[in-house]
């Protein structure tokens, strides 16, 4: 069912976002690989390449003419944007074992807003932009990560209100966009997951984002009656939550 559809994925050089780039790929849509790392992007964008056909995107989400111009430049090469993945993010990987972030008392601005604008500002510039499009033609998916809701240690606040404010943030749009049968929905990975760069022991120890299985695909072809709900991935299937 995605077959020529075209999908952006958001921090797909690397992690969450090239793994969910990887199976839409397989399922022979036309994939963005969008990520502010040049080498990264171009990387995955040839590893996808002979299943799909891809378009590699240098995009820093925190600002809007970034983001603006990968929008018009997908649109300029596909003519359509069909699903929209808000992948993109800092994070602190608490359960890798690396140092944690500061607390608030500690925290320079610089570095809390650097994380507001990337996770919380990225989502909501890419959905700005990509929303005009698919409402032109009644029809897309937008799906925006969500993790961290367990994660309590001190040094995680930054982190921890970017995401719960995604949740939110996904409910109100899918409202909004409803009547232009765009769905919009959070996906959830539940559990801490390890990728590139992280130390041998949490390698050993936690989960790769293999473990999500097809959830991204699953969650693109969702019915609007789903619109505003989060899910995530179990034995093979979208699992809703509360």
């Amino acid at each position: 069912m995605l077959e020529g559809k075209v999908v952006i994925v958001t921090g797909s050089g690397k992690g969450i976002g090239r793994h969910a780039a990887k199976t839409f790929a397989q399922e022979k849509a036309k994939v963005v690989v969008a990520d502010v790392n040049q080498e990264w992007t171009e990387r995955t964008a040839r590893e996808l390449s002979p299943l799909t056909e891809t378009l590699a995107v240098d995009v820093d989400v925190r600002s809007e003419d970034a983001v603006k111009r990968m929008v018009d430049q997908v649109m300029r090469r596909f003519g359509q944007i069909d699903v929209l993945v808000n992948d993109a993010a800092i994070v602190p990987h608490f359960a890798w074992g690396i140092p944690r972030w500061p607390r608030i008392r500690d925290m320079e601005k610089d570095f809390w807003d650097r994380v507001i604008q990337t996770n919380l500002g990225g989502t909501f510039l890419c959905t700005k932009h990509v929303l005009p499009h698919m409402e032109a033609k009644r029809s897309g998916h937008i799906i925006n990560l969500y993790g961290g809701g367990g994660i309590k240690p001190a040094g995680s606040c930054a982190y921890v209100v970017t995401k719960e404010a995604i949740r939110t943030f996904t409910r109100y749009v899918a409202e909004e966009a409803r009547d232009s049968n765009v769905c919009v929905v959070t996906f959830s990975p539940r559990v801490p997951i390890v990728t590139e760069g992280a130390p041998d022991e949490a390698l050993k120890r936690l989960p790769g984002p293999e473990i999500l299985g097809n959830g991204f695909v699953l969650a693109a072809q969702l019915a609007m009656e789903s619109s505003g709900q989060i899910f995530a991935f179990q034995e093979g299937r979208l699992v809703a939550e509360a």
